[in-house]
């Protein structure tokens, strides 16, 4: 199982050695003083710019945030560092917190970002006809099924105007095996919570379970109202599972509907985040906070199962946390995206919702940027 957390900022990028041969001119401060410092919790912080390679472990930095402790209040385009960072990074967050306009940097820069790299391990992708079963657990309206339905089915459809979203899913060709083409299958509904409202993870794959055949994709959608076990750590998982006893797998998808739960960290940028700049959120395209929250996770999972279905196909950093197609782009939907900032979108006059691709019958959609194999880049919708 690999998880996915969209904690509304930039991921972590490639950083090489940010101590090097920095100079760095501050008043009255010593290094005993700045030793003190960066052992306090409530210092820990990331400068501009630095992201994990482990998704999983972004919404860690959560736990950092009570109504008695808040962070201080710090320039644009900072976010807090997650628990288990390197001790390193402690020290230089906060010799930029207290030295942060004398920071001299002549000698080398304090961060230089590498190009961004997916390797591929080698491994089968999911190409060709593929078919996405949907299984509803829990309460949705007919309209909130048809808002996801619409956009599975966009993903392979010509029938948009331009920007599409198969224009963007257009991008998973340019990885080995050509097309990936998605069509919705089979649907259930479980309404009446057969397993209870609070799920483990050994519960998604026997829901996934349900629909046992090859080159098939099995998303798992949960409720407003269903708590599934590292909800906020992670926003949603994909994973793999056998097919019968043999040694074929099949693969699935689990999203959570974050209306109520954790919506700062897996709805953004539809709602205010939990950590960061506190700009305005933006208007979701089809009204729905949770619902087109829903969407970003579902295309991110979408792209990496299909790039990365056995966790041995497009990828980088270690193989049970990897960065992949659409989490290694995490926060960026437009250009000129920086943490805390999506990115220049297009918006809608009417209603002033924000999106980046058109959908079929009518709908739009805010998706995040997908890694471009042949750039070594993330390539936005728009």
């Amino acid at each position: 199982m690999y998880t996915y957390s969209q904690p509304g900022q930039i991921p972590l990028r490639h950083v090489q050695n940010p101590i090097g041969s920095v100079h760095v001119a501050c008043l009255d401060v010593d290094t005993s003083a700045l030793t003190a410092v960066s052992r306090n919790p409530a210092y820990k912080y990331l400068l501009p710019s630095l992201s994990l390679h482990s998704a999983t472990n972004l919404s860690q930095q959560a736990a950092l945030l009570t109504k008695n402790q808040s962070p201080p209040p710090f320039p644009p385009g900072f976010t807090i560092l997650p628990l288990n960072m390197a001790s390193i990074y402690h020290f230089v967050a906060t010799l930029l917190l207290l030295c942060v306009s004398f920071i001299d940097i002549s000698s080398s820069e304090l961060v230089q970002e590498q190009p961004l790299v997916l390797k591929y391990h080698n491994g089968p992708l999911l190409k060709g006809k593929i078919t996405v079963n949907v299984i509803w657990y829990g309460k949705f309206t007919p309209i909130q099924r048809s808002i996801i339905v619409d956009f599975i089915n966009s993903l392979s459809s010509n029938n948009a105007a331009h920007p599409s979203t198969s224009s963007w899913w257009k991008t998973t060709e340019n990885y080995k095996g050509g097309r990936s083409a998605l069509a919705v299958g089979k649907q259930i509904l479980l309404e009446n919570y057969p397993l209870g409202k609070s799920l483990k993870n050994p519960h998604l794959t026997a829901l996934a379970s349900k629909f046992n055949s090859v080159n098939t994709i099995n998303v798992i959608l949960t409720a407003k109202d269903v708590a599934v076990e590292g909800f906020c750590m992670r926003c949603g998982t994909h994973g793999s599972s056998r097919v019968g006893r043999g040694p074929v797998r099949g693969t699935y998808i689990w999203v959570g509907n974050s209306e109520t739960q954790c919506p700062g960290q897996c709805a953004w940028p539809f709602h205010q985040p939990i950590y960061g700049p506190q700009t305005p959120p933006l208007v979701a395209p089809n009204g729905d906070v949770g619902v087109d929250g829903m969407i970003i996770n579902l295309a991110t999972l979408l792209g990496n199962t299909v790039t990365n279905p056995f966790n041995n196909g497009y990828f980088q950093g270690p193989a049970n946390a990897p960065l992949e197609a659409v989490s290694a782009c995490t926060g960026m939907f437009g250009s000129g995206s920086y943490p805390g900032y999506p990115g220049n979108v297009l918006v809608e006059k009417s209603t002033g919702a924000s999106y980046n691709a058109n959908g079929i019958n009518g709908r739009k959609y805010l998706l995040p940027a997908m890694w471009d194999p042949r750039t070594s880049s993330c390539k936005a919708a728009v």
